[in-house]
């Protein structure tokens, strides 16, 4: 049955079937009674998948980016509005609870890009880290693949581009700082809202607002060219985007940008219910706006997906360019340089025909 209370620890409370199944299960009251309680978090469960390719491309009109590289699939920081949940019902895995309790981890992923780096006719351009799931989830301390990523970028003098909401981007400051340094790198982090009760309910396992803006002053403090991301807002429910802007400012960002919330595929189910636990009585006025954004539905076309369209959209982005001007963010971060890639040395033994797969 569906809980009736939110789970300890995580960001929903629902495993709607995704929208491949073939079957669909429901629960069954058989009338015996139940004792009520409230449940621990599910256990996060590590899934290994062998890497067969390491770069991926795209050519959506709403990035900013044609390549990136994902160490994970799923992300333990159970964001209930994550944009990536839906990529879950590809692994035949529910977009809710699965997404943030079964981790999908991508076994030599470091040699699969090392190897790519080194194909015949290559051309750098930057890879973003992490576009689908939180590259500093809390598993990559365990597990290290998004440092072994990084290794493999120092070396070959790759540049690159992360948004993250984790705080264990500081352990790999020894690789990121020198890369700064050199034009290789830059960092944006999340910061939805200043408010430490919403972030806990919306981001349950992500680094609270106080440690992200202490994550803003260490990778400014070292170097490393830093900005904060607004994404996604929320219509009447993350409303102080001014302080949010001030704040990074002060901690040491240079640049700033924002999102709107989008609600693809099951995504609507799972926000429809998180809505419903945590904020009912602003759900309808919530859902009414994200509708006008987006041209009458809860998720806008190629181009328009971030950024909606319409009165409200206009409004919102004169808002946010008035208050990023007043906390000194309007610039944008300095851009990375290409000319210094090298493609990295293959592995000590390694066959050259290996390494092309």
């Amino acid at each position: 049955m569906k809980p009736p209370f939110p789970l300890r620890g995580r960001g929903v409370t629902i495993a709607p079937r995704n929208r491949y199944a073939r079957l669909e299960r429901e629960p069954f009251d058989d009338g015996w009674p139940q004792e009520e309680e409230t449940p621990g978090a599910p256990p996060t469960e590590v899934r290994w998948e062998e890497a067969h390719s390491a770069l991926t491309t795209n050519r959506s009109p709403d990035l900013g980016f044609d390549r990136s590289i994902n160490p994970y699939r799923g992300c333990e920081h159970g964001c209930a509005y994550c944009y990536a949940r839906p990529m879950h019902a590809w692994l035949d895995l529910s977009p809710g609870l699965d997404f943030e309790r079964i981790i999908i981890a991508r076994r030599h992923l470091a040699d699969r890009l090392r190897a790519e780096l080194n194909r015949p006719g290559y051309r750098p351009a930057p890879i973003a880290l992490g576009t689908a799931t939180d590259a500093w989830q809390p598993v990559e301390r365990k597990l290290g693949l998004t440092r072994a990523v990084l290794e493999v970028l120092a070396e070959a003098r790759h540049p690159w581009t992360v948004v993250t909401k984790g705080s264990g981007i500081l352990r790999d400051l020894d690789l990121i700082a020198p890369m700064a340094a050199s034009g290789l790198c830059e960092v944006y982090v999340t910061l939805t809202t200043l408010d430490a009760e919403l972030a806990r309910r919306l981001e349950p396992r992500a680094a609270s607002p106080r440690r992200r803006l202490e994550v803003i002053a260490a990778l400014a403090r070292a170097g490393v060219p830093v900005g904060v991301s607004l994404a996604p807002q929320i219509p009447f429910l993350t409303e102080d985007m001014e302080a949010v802007l001030a704040a990074a400012a002060e901690a040491g960002a240079c640049s700033a940008f924002m999102s709107i919330l989008r609600l693809p595929q099951e995504l609507e189910t799972i926000v429809d219910d998180w809505l419903q636990r945590h904020v009912p009585e602003r759900r309808e006025r919530i859902l009414a706006r994200l509708r006008e954004l987006h041209g009458g539905k809860l998720d806008g076309p190629f181009g328009e997906r971030f950024r909606g369209r319409g009165p409200w959209a206009d409004l919102l982005a004169q808002r946010f360019a008035i208050a990023r001007r007043r906390a000194g963010l309007e610039r944008s971060l300095p851009p990375l340089v290409t000319h210094l890639f090298r493609p990295p040395a293959k592995r000590a033994g390694e066959p050259v025909q290996q390494a092309l797969f």
